[in-house]
């Protein structure tokens, strides 16, 4: 994920000063994680629609966003704007990340994932995704709109390394 403050050069990543919601020492991001996720993404049907229809939404552009909830599932989405309005990468504004991590928060909710689509690629990080990933205990969704019917996969990425993660939608 690129972020971009308009009024300062683009940058590759999310600054330091810019932490989760909601999350606290990296000790205790691992045994929630564990606990919560058990290998696996949850989000309910309703949000996996509201996802998928954003994505088709803004074809043949990469469309973004933010995903977050509560104990481990997501219940809200956050449509984010592709200020770059590419069809092969997305890049998200820095002022408007800030203002979603603030509701976030507000709603004692925390970031659970990070959702973009592939217009025309397979649904797997590409190098940029995986270079640019600043969330290794958060889930990437990524859905591809190759085929007719979208393609989504899941995956968590730390130091390069990519771990293919799986998805139960919750009625």
């Amino acid at each position: 994920m690129r972020v971009t403050n308009r009024h300062q050069k683009p940058t590759l990543s999310v600054p330091a000063s810019l932490p989760l919601p909601n999350l606290k020492e990296k000790e205790d991001v691992a045994e929630k994680d564990h606990k919560r996720n058990s290998g696996r993404f949850k989000i309910l049907h309703s949000i996996w629609q509201d996802m998928l229809e954003h994505c088709k939404k803004e074809h043949p552009y990469e469309a973004c966003g933010l995903l977050s909830g509560k104990d481990g599932t997501v219940c809200t989405i956050w449509r984010m704007e592709n200020i770059h309005r590419s069809r092969v990468s997305f890049e998200m504004d820095i002022d408007e990340i800030r203002r979603v991590f603030e509701l976030i928060e507000k709603k004692g909710e925390e970031l659970l994932g990070i959702y973009h689509s592939h217009p025309t690629g397979r649904p797997y990080p590409s190098k940029d995704d995986i270079q640019n990933n600043n969330y290794p205990e958060i889930d990437y969704l990524i859905v591809s709109l190759a085929k007719p019917k979208p393609v989504v996969k899941s995956f968590r990425m730390k130091r390069h390394k990519v771990t293919k993660r799986r998805i139960k939608i919750i009625s």
